[in-house]
C-alpha cells in the first residue's frame, strides 16, 4: 500500500505558502519556488537584524555629533570628556537626549569640557 502523506504534506505546503504571502508571481503560489524564496528571505532577515544594529549605532553617532557641534565640542572630545567625568550613558540615550532635551545635553557638554 502506498502512503501519500496528503495531510502532512498539505500542512507543510500551507505553512510555506503562508510565509511567502505577498511575494511576487509564482514565489507566493508555487510551492517549490515559494520554498526557495522563503529560505532566501529568512536568511536575509537574519543578516538584516545584525546590520540594523550597526546602522542604528551610526545614526546615533551622527545625531550626537551634530548636537555636540552646536555646543562647540567635537564628538570625540565629548565622548572622551564624558568617560573622564565618569558619566556612563550609551550612544542611544545620548542621541535621545540630544534630540529631545537640549538643555540637559548642553549640561552634559559642559561636564565633558570640564572633564577634558
Amino acid at each position: 500500500m502506498r502512503v501519500t502523506r496528503g495531510k502532512v504534506n498539505r500542512k507543510k505546503h500551507n505553512k510555506v505558502l503562508e510565509l511567502t504571502k505577498g511575494f511576487k508571481g509564482g514565489q507566493s503560489k508555487i510551492f517549490r519556488a515559494a520554498q526557495q524564496a522563503m529560505m532566501k528571505a529568512l536568511s536575509r532577515a537574519y543578516v538584516g537584524r545584525k546590520l540594523k544594529k550597526r546602522d542604528m549605532r551610526g545614526l546615533w553617532i551622527q545625531r550626537i555629533n551634530a548636537a555636540a557641534e552646536l555646543e562647540g565640542i567635537s564628538y570625540s572630545a565629548l565622548m572622551g570628556g564624558l568617560k573622564k567625568a565618569n558619566i556612563t550613558l550609551n550612544r542611544k540615550m545620548l542621541a535621545e537626549i540630544a534630540a529631545n532635551d537640549t538643555a540637559t545635553f548642553a549640561k552634559l557638554c559642559q561636564l565633558a569640557k570640564a572633564g577634558v
